[in-house]
């Protein structure tokens, strides 16, 4: 069992006009199991969130504290946060020319597990999983995302969640730029992932469609960089049908 502890945490961002505030206190606490729904307004702080638990540089901690099974995450290096069991699926994935997808994947796992994979079973995983989601194998001998339509992006995101098997997953957006097809195959990937495992999810969206795939234990409401309301699963569908319009509008 695995626990992410996130308390006040406030976060800021350089800018011309000097350092502005993005998240504003936040609480929350991932465990192993559990699967949370950060929901919000576009500029809200939900992907800063995402990006500064897995140590962008741009994203500036200016208090508050993050572990992971009591250790101290902002004191690790990316890789090292990786390496403790962290993953991100980006919302925009990047391109890596001249690195294969095969040799990235198992570079990867030979990092987490510290030694190489068995090839002839890893091979069989890779060519399971990537079935499973739909993904041609020779997309395993293609540079990483070069020349990846959005979905396929994706794809190849929940292809390194299902083969990595980390403690905390966050996924920034997954569900963005996705038509209905390849939305319910990667909610199908992450499904199988939360069936096979004790991971702790941290969803990010905007929208409350994937939520219809992909069930919340808890769903968390982001305004102005706080936690403005905390519910079940019941909250995304109040949210579905009433907006954000009722945290953003002053009463009278």
């Amino acid at each position: 069992m695995s626990t992410l502890e996130i308390r006040d945490l406030h976060v800021s961002v350089e800018t011309k006009e000097g350092p502005k505030p993005i998240l504003r206190g936040v609480d929350l606490t991932i465990r192993s199991g559990e699967t949370h729904a950060i929901m919000g307004p576009n500029g809200s702080g939900k992907s800063t969130l995402a990006y500064s638990l897995a140590g962008h540089p741009k994203y500036q901690i200016t208090s508050g504290t993050v572990t992971l099974d009591g250790e101290d995450v902002l004191a690790m290096s990316v890789d090292e946060r990786a390496r403790a069991g962290m993953f991100l699926a980006m919302q925009y994935p990047v391109e890596v020319p001249g690195v294969s997808v095969s040799n990235f994947l198992r570079t990867a796992k030979t990092a987490i597990d510290g030694e190489a994979p068995a090839l002839r079973s890893w091979i069989k995983d890779v060519n399971v999983a990537m079935e499973k989601l739909r993904m041609d194998p020779e997309f395993s001998e293609r540079s990483v995302n070069e020349g990846f339509s959005g979905g396929e992006k994706k794809r190849h995101e929940i292809l390194q969640m299902e083969l990595l098997k980390p403690k905390i997953a966050i996924l920034d957006e997954t569900d963005s730029g996705l038509d209905v097809d390849a939305l319910r195959i990667v909610s199908e990937g992450v499904n199988r992932v939360r069936e096979t495992s004790d991971v702790g999810v941290l969803l990010i969206t905007h929208y409350t469609r994937i939520l219809r795939y992909i069930q919340p234990d808890f769903v968390h409401v982001f305004v102005d960089g706080r936690v403005a309301e905390e519910g079940g699963p019941e909250l995304a569908e109040r949210l579905e049908n009433e907006g954000y319009d009722r945290f953003l509008v002053p009463s009278a």
